[in-house]
């Protein structure tokens, strides 16, 4: 079954966002595995594993504009690919509730042990060095300016306030308080401390003090 849902999920990531592409999947795997090895008993490995290749397969429609939430739509999507291959009820209910409850805006608190393994996972792929790389490399692709206020396409600024700096401090370095577990936490502080660090380094550059 695993195999038949990676082969299936991965499908959906054919013109993805570097952002937000299969590579980003894989990652999120092995921070589940490394997650995993602190509950051994506690969690069922299957769910997090099915939930894990299934989490993002509506991002790309997001992006692409056709979806509001790739979460909620991924969950539906990811009942039909489970009952497909044949998946009991209880885990398609259980793989759906970690993709709706792995979105950083949703409202929607991850009630079980595997939810919030997806979470933590998928959190700190978003810190450290791989997350800054992410976050410049979206903004990239959506016109996003390094520091300072984004410039639309006329030359003025949007005067939104957003830049890829900013972005680290309104989101990413918040992601450690948003953790619900200890070793996703643990790793989260250590990811965040890297971030934190070059974001210093980058205010000063900017500011040509170094």
């Amino acid at each position: 079954m695993l195999e038949d849902v990676r082969s299936r999920a991965r499908s959906y990531f054919e013109d993805a966002s570097p952002a937000h592409d299969w590579q980003h999947v894989e990652r999120v795997g092995a921070l589940a595995e490394t997650l995993l090895e602190c509950h051994p008993r506690e969690a069922d490995e299957r769910t997090v594993t099915l939930a894990v290749f299934l989490h993002d397969i509506g991002r790309e429609r997001e992006d692409r504009g056709e979806i509001d939430d790739h979460a909620t739509w991924g969950a539906t999507e990811a009942g039909t690919v489970l009952e497909d291959v044949g998946a009991r009820p209880e885990t398609i209910e259980r793989v759906q509730h970690c993709i709706r409850a792995h979105r950083y805006s949703n409202d929607v608190d991850p009630e079980t042990l595997e939810a919030r393994l997806l979470s933590d996972a998928d959190n700190l792929d978003a810190l450290g060095a791989v997350g800054l790389a992410r976050v410049f490399s979206y903004g990239g692709e959506n016109g996003t300016a390094i520091h300072g206020p984004t410039v639309s396409t006329d030359g003025n600024a949007t005067g939104d306030g957003q830049s890829g700096y900013d972005h680290l401090h309104e989101k990413i370095l918040d992601l450690p308080e948003r953790m619900y577990t200890d070793p996703g936490r643990e790793l989260a502080l250590e990811r965040a401390r890297f971030v934190r660090e070059f974001a210093d380094r980058l205010e000063a550059e900017v500011a040509g003090e170094r």
